[in-house]
């Protein structure tokens, strides 16, 4: 008597192990099922693509920041009043790797340090602020939107 109760005990926990088990299943196939129909949106070019939004800049009232420099990777002779910030660090190494990410894309980089010890990556250099205000709306135009940050800083 005590062995049939224990073979039906077990197999009715045979059978709720397989009923959870499905339920698993079910879970990941329908992740695989979609993991693969974003495949193959990828694979049609059927990607919804985020546009970019259309912007005015006003390059009269450009805000500038101004800040003592001094030029510590590039030529410090060439530095002109008005420059155009794309990146801010306190690691060196963080701001020596945007530099030289700009500097293959064809732009004439350079770093500065504030007094605080803050890494400027500079992409240009102007000696009027309207120009350096064109070039900074330029460069997040075309690189929208990794360098919607960028600023334009007066050096002292």
């Amino acid at each position: 008597m005590k062995l049939k109760y224990l073979l039906g005990f077990l197999i009715v926990c045979i059978l709720f192990t397989l009923d959870s088990c499905k339920s698993k299943e079910s879970a990941y196939k329908a992740a695989y099922e979609a993991a693969k129909a974003k495949e193959m949106q990828e694979e049609t070019g059927d990607v919804t693509s985020v546009e970019k939004p259309k912007i005015s800049y006003s390059t009269a009232s450009a805000i500038v920041q101004k800040e003592k420099i001094t030029v510590v990777d590039g030529l410090s002779s060439s530095i002109q009043q008005y420059n155009v910030v794309i990146g801010s660090f306190t690691n060196k190494t963080n701001a020596l790797s945007l530099k030289e990410r700009m500097i293959s894309r064809g732009y004439s980089a350079f770093l500065a340090q504030n007094e605080r010890g803050m890494y400027r990556v500079i992409v240009a250099t102007f000696n009027n602020k309207s120009a350096a205000a064109t070039e900074r709306d330029n460069i997040k135009d075309k690189y929208y939107p990794e360098f919607q940050d960028a600023w334009i800083l007066d050096k002292n």
